[in-house]
């Protein structure tokens, strides 16, 4: 029987917004992404819309070497993979396709980070932090119940779903051996002048 996986991501890059929430809730992790595919090339987050202005914020497709990953050499995290039912899976992908063709309609839950650092439950429909999204797209795909409001849900909070950690360390320098393998086959590949 084919077995199902979502990819939850947290990492802790360097920017004022993660220093604050590291000083007040020392966290070891304080961004969170969801991907469906064990490569994690397409990680999907709120975060901020331009790398340069941390104020104005949406849903997004994030890649570890662009955006504000792109400026850090050292990104701390891990990947967990987390086991799904085919329709669950499905109802995931579902929920992302939602997020991804309605962009637009989406921004960064700034008060939201506030609710959740005073622990004060509050949810907008349009409007989310990173782990309050990812939690989201577990809750509502019957993945996953913390029982607590979304907002309250930290990237660390992710870490009591039931899951695998199948990488920790600097996410910049992620290999699974699949990747690693694949590599070494393009680079074979284009030695004996076979291009795709």
């Amino acid at each position: 029987m084919e077995k199902y996986y979502l990819y939850i991501v947290l990492s802790r890059p360097n920017t004022a917004v993660s220093k604050m929430i590291k000083l007040i809730k020392n966290d070891q992790f304080t961004h969170a992404s969801i991907s469906l595919d064990k490569d994690i090339e397409y990680m999907y987050s709120f975060g901020r819309r331009n790398t340069y202005n941390p104020f104005i914020g949406r849903f997004k497709q994030e890649d570890i070497n662009e955006g504000i990953y792109r400026f850090h050499r050292d990104v701390p995290g891990l990947v967990m993979e987390v086991e799904t039912t085919k329709e669950q899976y499905e109802r995931a992908k579902i929920l992302l396709d939602h997020f991804i063709l309605n962009s637009d309609s989406y921004k960064y839950n700034y008060k939201g980070l506030i609710y959740n650092l005073l622990n004060k439950p509050v949810c907008k429909d349009d409007r989310f932090l990173c782990s309050e999204f990812v939690y989201y797209i577990l809750n509502e795909s019957y993945i996953a119940d913390l029982k607590v409001s979304r907002n309250l849900v930290r990237p660390q909070n992710l870490l009591n779903i039931e899951g695998e950690i199948i990488y920790e360390g600097n996410l910049k320098q992620i290999r699974f051996p699949h990747q690693v393998k694949n590599r070494r086959l393009h680079s074979l590949m284009n030695k004996i002048g076979i291009n795709f």
